[in-house]
């Protein structure tokens, strides 16, 4: 089990397919509940399951805990488009969907956010990296941020999609007061 992430400022944990970011995450989202309740609590979950080699990759925040009725849990069906897309453009096709999917759910959010809890950051930046300053932006009016993301050459990286997921983490960490790296 990882060392807890503060719940103050922002975090962005960073890792490989199945490193534990999800499970980090869900544990802060739990001690955030436990210290604050959920009133002004937003969790953004954007992950995909996919399943490679006989084993579930990613997947909701609800795998690990319970998003409590009066948090704001703002859940995209996204696609893994690097999966899932047979051509660069359908990959890209299918990152634009998710985008656009995750960027409603941000809309539809609580305009001031106590604590803001994203899993898979990077789903909904992977087809244009402009949302990175909107999504940035809402977490920063949070007391607390924790953004989970992908970060490894494992899916490829001479795509158009690993290229944006790229930039965009460049922005996330530039952006985070910390970045937790798990192997």
């Amino acid at each position: 089990m990882s060392p807890p992430v503060p719940l103050d400022g922002t975090t962005l944990a960073v890792g490989p397919s199945n490193a534990g970011k999800t499970r980090l995450t869900a544990q802060a989202l739990d001690r955030w509940l436990d210290a604050h309740g959920p009133d002004g609590c937003v969790v953004l979950d954007f992950a995909p399951a996919i399943e490679r080699d006989g084993e579930i990759l990613g997947g909701p925040l609800t795998q690990f805990t319970t998003v409590p009725d009066r948090a704001y849990h703002g859940v995209v069906d996204a696609h893994a488009p690097r999966s899932e897309g047979d051509t660069d453009a359908e990959a890209l096709a299918l990152a634009a969907a998710n985008t656009a999917a995750a960027v409603d759910r941000l809309d539809a959010a609580p305009v001031e956010p106590r604590a803001v809890f994203v899993n898979d950051a990077t789903i909904a930046l992977q087809s244009d990296r402009a949302p990175t300053e909107r999504l940035t932006g809402y977490c920063d009016r949070a007391d607390c941020s924790v953004v989970n993301a992908f970060e490894s050459d494992e899916l490829g990286v001479d795509n158009p999609v690993s290229e944006n997921e790229r930039q965009a983490l460049e922005r996330l960490r530039a952006w985070a007061d910390r970045v937790v790296e798990l192997p």
